[in-house]
């Protein structure tokens, strides 16, 4: 099984897991102080990472952080920012369930988005595998009705800018890491990047968006919340387990996407749902219907496609 593979994956169940825990907070917290939670307590760990990773593996190259590589991390950093947003208006609307589904349009955005920025095509199994995965979703996001689309309110419509700035921010963070193994691959007497080199570049990419979302949405909690960034401090305990299953499914997300397309990437990601539904039945006991069986039988088929 590929690196990539396993990384996907491993970075939805620990996003799943991120979710589960981040949503207890909420109690105590905003939604956008809840949000901040997995930015500013990721960030020493992201940085932590970082460093052991040179430490381990970075003595044998170097990489130097260009005006490109700047650009692609700051639009990833607010994009991701703003599909967060855009999610939690979505989803408080009447329609839950298709604002949801429709974020879940991220990786056929993704697959577009690729190949206009990065040059990136997939294959047309990979597409059709795109395709049949993304209608699975939509089994599995609730009894969703053709009409639903027409009359749902403009708030739900937040569901689709949710899945565009997701998938933005996807292929600007792999533009990101590739700017930087780029810069290995030209050095002087250095062979084509391997996975160790891969991987110290996807931990600097995410340490410096962790910092520059800590940055901004503190600031902006800070002139629209104040009261929220000291209500975060005192969750302080709770949030240091958030910030650390944050930044290891982050890591993995952000290695899977330097190593393969961030298209594929997403659309495997899509198995977080899998693991959010086991939740909701082992943990819940909510019963599985005929339609989200369907559902789970589409995404597995299409899953299956992309290889």
């Amino acid at each position: 099984m590929s690196a990539w593979v396993v990384l996907t994956i491993g970075g939805a169940f620990l996003q799943n897991l991120r979710s589960l825990l981040q949503r207890r907070l909420t109690g105590d917290l905003s939604v956008n102080g809840a949000s901040y939670v997995r930015f500013l307590f990721a960030l020493p760990f992201a940085w932590a990472f970082f460093a052991a990773t040179s430490y381990l593996h970075g003595s044998e190259f170097s990489f130097t952080p260009n005006s490109e590589f700047l650009l692609f991390i700051v639009a990833g950093a607010v994009t991701q920012m703003v599909a967060t947003s855009a999610l939690v208006a979505a989803v408080s609307g009447s329609h839950f369930a298709l604002g949801t589904a429709l974020s879940k349009t991220e990786a056929v955005q993704a697959a577009v988005l690729g190949l206009v920025i990065l040059g990136e095509a997939v294959s047309m199994r990979a597409l059709a595998g795109i395709g049949i995965s993304l209608l699975g979703v939509f089994l599995l996001s609730g009894n969703i009705r053709p009409a639903d689309l027409v009359q749902a309110d403009r708030r739900v419509w937040f569901g689709v800018l949710a899945g565009t700035c997701l998938a933005l921010c996807s292929i600007c963070y792999r533009g990101a890491s590739l700017v930087l193994l780029d810069d290995i691959s030209v050095a002087p007497l250095m062979v084509s990047p391997g996975f160790y080199q891969t991987l110290i570049v996807a931990a600097f990419t995410l340490a410096v968006a962790v910092t520059l979302q800590s940055v901004v949405m503190g600031a902006y909690l800070g002139l629209a919340e104040p009261g929220q960034i000291r209500q975060v401090m005192y969750q302080w305990r709770p949030a240091l387990l958030v910030g650390l299953i944050a930044m290891v499914a982050s890591a993995c997300w952000f290695t899977a996407m330097a190593l393969h397309n961030a298209a594929m990437v997403r659309a495997l990601g899509q198995i977080e749902l899998l693991f959010t539904l086991a939740t909701s039945v082992w943990l819940l006991h909510e019963r599985i219907t005929r339609r989200e069986v369907i559902g789970i039988a589409l995404l597995v088929l299409g899953i299956l496609l992309l290889f």
